[in-house]
């Protein structure tokens, strides 16, 4: 049995012709034909690209293990955290420069790789990029 659902396209939600945010001002239900006008707000996260909405999709679904998300995605830690990154601002957030997973500078030698050797066991840090930290420190 087929549904009388027509094919439904995601909200635009950035104007085609001008590059300006577009605003919904018109819902209706498919069963009764109810509609409904006004100014409603889209999400923020319809604003997002689709590549940063499956790339959100992914993040949760692998309840924000870096380690699942690389090996899902094919790509390293650094471009997970930049990706990352990229949704925090899109949200409209800030982003502190300062990397989150670099331990603090004060730290003592031994404790600082200790903690880098804890995020590669997590599966937070790639050994490649735990030893370009390593050296980035001396």
């Amino acid at each position: 049995m087929m549904s009388d659902r027509k094919k439904v396209q995601p909200v635009l939600s950035i104007c085609p012709v001008c590059k300006h945010d577009l605003h919904v001002t018109r819902l209706e239900c498919d069963h009764c034909h109810t509609a409904i006008e006004g100014s409603f707000t889209l999400s923020k996260f319809n604003y997002l690209p689709t590549e940063k909405l499956y790339f959100i999709e992914v993040f949760i679904k692998n309840r924000g293990s870096i380690k699942a998300i690389e090996k899902e995605l094919n790509i390293s830690y650094p471009t997970v955290k930049k990706m990352l990154d990229e949704v925090i601002v899109g949200l409209g957030y800030s982003v502190d420069q300062d990397d989150s997973y670099v331990t603090e500078e004060k730290e003592e030698p031994s404790n600082f790789k200790a903690s880098i050797l804890d995020k590669i066991e997590k599966g937070e840090l790639t050994v490649e990029d735990a030893l370009a930290l390593i050296n980035k420190r001396k």
